[in-house]
């Protein structure tokens, strides 16, 4: 390995800096993104089971805001239950557009790698052809010896560049698909609880909870 990265060259430095931070990204985003972390199951439940008891008091609101995204998303429109159903709204969609951004961090990272990897990849290939042809204009073509070294810068820039390139695209497609269906899931969640609490819509789970 320690010789392949010689033989590529310095631009095999950024190629590999931008593969060990693009795992990271994959690794901290699989870690993030998992649903029950995101959208607990029957939380909407437990709320109501709260309400219904009289427990829901600020402790049990500091808990939910800091359990996950959605609970942080909940608490802030049971903080204004008492108002009517368009302000408790606004503040829910404001507090789901910040949690939405925080779920797509590092995403653009990811996006930004995936597209400048198979570039790093391409100059590294110019690099190495233009050192091919200087040899060439110095010594002629009948040394392959000192033709390897920019085939090989050439060859081995390319395939490292678009072996980060790819999975990079790969898992930043894979948690943009994540992110919208978790977002639309906790947007049901969130109108769900509205329309309960503020008698508008009946619902038999949360009832019989």
């Amino acid at each position: 390995m320690f010789e392949l990265v010689k033989a590529g060259g310095w631009l095999m430095l950024p190629i590999l800096a931008c593969s060990v931070l693009a795992l990271a990204i994959v690794l901290e985003r699989l870690w993030t993104l998992r649903r029950r972390r995101v959208v607990p199951p029957r939380l909407v439940v437990q709320i109501w089971q709260w309400l219904q008891a009289g427990e829901l008091d600020d402790a049990r609101l500091r808990a939910l805001r800091e359990g996950s995204p959605l609970g942080r998303i909940l608490a802030s429109g049971l903080v204004n239950r008492v108002h009517s159903r368009e302000v408790m709204k606004e503040s829910i969609e404001d507090t789901g557009r910040q949690v939405a951004h925080e779920l797509e961090r590092f995403l653009n990272t990811l996006g930004t790698i995936a597209a400048v990897t198979p570039l790093l990849g391409l100059l590294g290939t110019v690099l190495g052809m233009i050192q091919v042809f200087s040899v060439i204009t110095a010594v002629g073509v009948g040394d392959p010896g000192e033709l390897a070294g920019g085939i090989s810068q050439a060859l081995i820039t390319t395939a490292a560049g678009i072996s980060v390139a790819v999975p990079s695209l790969v898992f930043h497609r894979y948690f943009r698909g994540r992110v919208d269906e978790l977002v639309l899931e906790m947007e049901q969640e969130a109108i769900r609880l509205v329309e309960v609490l503020k008698g508008e819509r009946g619902d038999a789970e949360v009832n019989q909870g």
